[in-house]
């Protein structure tokens, strides 16, 4: 049997090369971006429920807490079995993506290094170096992994490209 792929994918799904000035070259197969933890539930990201704990007072935590038992009485707490169901169903339905700041730490870019280039199907997109964490690589829409325009749509943290993405990533290239 012999198996076709375009360039730059794989058998398992594109793979996402950054490359240039970095210490270390890495590859990103956004095809197990599923399985980790630090994906970011895209639906709930944009919809500005992603409010983060610690920016919470503890008294208004305890207070919304004993209100609630106040309403509905004490909850017993979900068995792993429903927790697993869950997490299942979320993740065969959901909208996912991760921030890119981790992969490009792990890469080091050199000192020299200012922007990096995205090089896509059609296009060079350039963005500066320090505008580079806020950067989200989606990789899942509805519980699939983006086959049309991907491997990757990148989004902006504040979701100002949320309605244009930038699509067809081929490389990410530090210069």
């Amino acid at each position: 049997m012999k198996l076709f792929l375009s360039e730059g994918a794989t058998a398992l799904g594109q793979i996402i090369e950054i490359k240039g000035k970095v210490k270390f070259k890495i590859t990103l197969d956004p095809g197990v971006w599923i399985f980790d933890d630090r994906r970011i539930d895209l639906d709930t990201y944009f919809a500005g429920k992603n409010i983060n704990e610690s920016d919470i007072p503890y008294e208004e935590k305890l207070s919304h807490y004993w209100d609630r038992e106040i309403r509905e009485g004490s909850v017993s707490p979900p068995t792993l079995k429903t927790e697993k169901k869950y997490e299942k169903e979320k993740l065969l339905t959901g909208t996912f993506g991760i921030i890119f700041e981790p992969f490009l730490n792990n890469a080091e870019p050199l000192p020299e290094a200012t922007k990096l280039v995205i090089e896509t199907k059609t296009d060079k997109v350039t963005i500066p170096l320090n505008e580079v964490k806020d950067l989200i690589f989606k990789f899942s829409e509805n519980g699939s992994p983006l086959k049309a325009n991907g491997p990757v749509h990148i989004l902006f943290k504040d979701g100002s490209n949320l309605d244009n993405p930038i699509t067809d990533v081929l490389a990410l290239i530090i210069e």
